[in-house]
């Protein structure tokens, strides 16, 4: 699972890097264009009626009325009541060949480009949208001629706002489709993104998949917004106009609810119940803002009033609110230490110092510099929220992945502790049954022996052998089912230890083994003395019997976090990583004749001894058990 969150991690800063990639290469593009652009120095301005036609104006020049504008100055506001604006252009004496005109910036619904007295281009916009750039030939023999722009609009801007430049059309046409190049691209690759994560959305757990669509829906309207905003696209298709407009608004009533709630799920997750609210009174009103954009289209426009108001000035004045509470809280979030705060936080503190940017060149530039670093801007802060998103599902997949072990770890114990308590029941009933009569058997048995022959005398020892071991099996029975100690006395590691070392040394020398034992004075815990000695005893003895040649086992003790550690380590055959993880379940044993209760007592006998026990074991390189008890002060 991990290597796929890599893969997917991977993929994604691809796409992103290819993203930023491909902007720089447009911006690149776009800067490469031909800076020898001739601008035409001043142009005249005349402030007209609707009625008026180009005869007219081409008839009655009214030279006292027209107004000269120089090139780079900021043209004069319109006046209340007028709709209608002509624009004059003288054109130079000489014009070579496949030349032309080209404006960047025009300010008007209705815009028609006459030469000569005839109409040379018309673009018409029958929605509320009044930015165009215009591009039209001119031949050797308009040389000296003069071109009349009609600007007509029903909103407050009406004029040009840019230099009328003229070139080789050529130029002209690249610099004209490179303008919005930034704006199709990043729009495309958004949407792209956006689409491909509402996909995946399918795929994903129910928790985390509200998360993963806020912010698919964050990024798809992003790039429906980068698209629609681009006049490229109103002045090229001119009869899809209304369509782009309403999906713009649309968008944009989307995009804030979804970036609120994205917000609330990653940070606030229902700690203010304001912000929920919030959230809820924006869903509310973008709702009704897509009712009054499509009910304002069904009607031709005709609330245009009611549409600005509750479209752009009420929309703009929450969107406000909105922003200042995200900041807020974000500043909140990073004090109480929240990385993911500090990235939100980053992100968006990159938007802001890239429109900065912006805003100084536009000014610098006398209001004549295009908005561009702005868009980087979203980008970094995109790239802040899918890397929240992707930090989130990484800790979601953590969590899901100790809650994994955990299950597992406490399903073992429950099977455990469920043959554990049928072990309990069985030994309980049968275990004082049984050893009445085996004890019977072996006296009698040892009676018949003494008075037979040798090779009887043979047999009847095999069988009281046998009954011993039957009656030790019984004795670990009975100890597993009735595991309370029945004296807690505080004990002395080290003495303990060293009152057995007389039984498991010689056992050790006999198998051609040896021990070592380190363990200081002044460790101290609570227990049973003989039951910590059967413990001992029965670790060790099965260390005896892993030997191989040159058999080792060290004992040392030490304390530490308040707790004895007790280490018992030999150098024998080891266990395999499988069987280790079977160790001290019934009837679980590595021995060829080994039943699996003595490890079975041990354990029951460490765990009410409170403590802990833990095998660390290599094949054919040893095995250490590691016992934990909790360390008594003697006072």
């Amino acid at each position: 699972m991990q290597q796929l969150l890599l893969k997917h991690q991977l993929r994604w800063k691809t796409w992103l890097v290819l993203l930023i990639g491909l902007l720089f290469m447009a911006n690149h593009v776009f800067a490469e264009q031909p800076d020898g652009m001739k601008a035409i120095p001043n142009w005249s301005l005349l402030w007209g009626i609707p009625t008026d036609k180009i005869e007219d104006i081409m008839a009655s020049p009214r030279e006292n009325q027209w107004m000269t504008i120089e090139s780079g100055a900021e043209m004069p506001d319109k006046p209340d009541k007028v709709s209608t604006a002509w624009v004059r252009i003288q054109l130079p004496k000489q014009l070579p060949k496949d030349y032309g005109m080209y404006i960047d910036r025009i300010y008007a619904q209705h815009l028609s480009v006459y030469i000569g007295g005839r109409l040379l281009n018309e673009v018409k916009f029958d929605f509320p949208t009044d930015q165009q750039r215009s591009l039209f030939p001119l031949s050797a023999e308009d040389a000296g001629g003069i071109v009349y722009l009609k600007l007509q609009t029903s909103m407050e801007r009406l004029g040009i706002q840019s230099d009328i430049v003229i070139d080789h059309y050529s130029t002209l046409t690249r610099t004209f489709i490179f303008r919005d190049l930034q704006n199709i691209i990043l729009g495309f690759a958004f949407l792209f993104i956006a689409v491909i994560m509402l996909i995946c959305s399918f795929y994903l757990k129910k928790i985390g998949r509200a998360t993963w669509i806020s912010l698919s829906l964050i990024i798809l309207t992003l790039g429906t917004i980068f698209l629609t905003y681009s006049p490229f696209l109103y002045a090229n298709f001119t009869r899809f106009g209304v369509v782009f407009l309403d999906i713009f608004d649309i968008s944009l009533a989307v995009l804030l609810p979804a970036l609120t709630y994205f917000f609330e799920k990653i940070f606030d997750n229902g700690r203010f119940k304001w912000v929920r609210w919030f959230r809820k009174f924006q869903i509310m009103y973008s709702t009704f803002c897509v009712v009054l954009i499509l009910f304002n289209q069904l009607n031709d426009y005709q609330f245009i009033g009611a549409y600005h108001l509750f479209t752009v000035t009420l929309l703009g004045a929450i969107m406000i609110i909105q922003f200042i509470t995200i900041i807020g809280l974000s500043i909140f979030f990073v004090i109480k230490g929240n990385r993911e705060a500090v990235i939100f936080s980053s992100g968006f503190a990159i938007f802001a110092l890239m429109g900065m940017f912006d805003l100084i060149l536009y000014y610098a530039n006398n209001q004549k510099y295009q908005f561009f670093l702005w868009k980087f801007g979203v980008v970094g802060f995109i790239i802040a929220l899918i890397v929240i998103l992707g930090r989130r599902f990484a800790i979601n997949q953590e969590q899901m992945s100790n809650y994994s072990k955990e299950l597992e770890f406490y399903n073992h114990q429950l099977q455990l502790s469920e043959k554990m308590e049928m072990i309990s029941s069985l030994a309980a009933s049968v275990a004082h049954e049984v050893r009445n009569p085996l004890q019977v058997t072996r006296g009698f048995l040892q009676l018949v022996a003494a008075r037979t022959d040798d090779k009887n005398r043979e047999y009847m020892s095999i069988a009281i052998e046998e009954l011993d071991r039957a009656s030790v099996i019984i004795t670990d029975f009975l100890t597993f089912a009735k595991p309370q100690l029945d004296e807690i006395v505080e004990l002395n590691v080290s003495k303990e230890i060293s009152q057995i070392e007389g039984i498991i040394v010689p056992l050790a020398t006999l198998n051609g083994g040896r021990i070592t034992v380190s363990v200081p004075a002044d460790l101290h815990i609570y227990g049973n003395s003989s039951k910590l000695k059967q413990i001992l005893i029965n670790i060790i003895k099965n260390s005896i019997e892993a030997f191989q040649v040159d058999g080792q086992i060290n004992i040392w003790a030490y304390k530490k976090n308040e707790e004895v550690f007790i280490h018992i380590k030999d150098n024998g055959e080891g266990i395999e990583p499988i069987q280790l993880a079977k160790l001290g379940e019934p009837y679980y044993s590595t021995k060829t004749k080994g039943t699996g209760l003595g490890l079975m007592v041990t354990f029951r006998l460490i765990e009410i001894m409170k403590g802990n026990i833990e095998f660390k074991s290599q094949k054919y390189a040893g095995t250490e058990v590691i016992m934990r008890f909790p360390y008594v002060i003697v006072n």
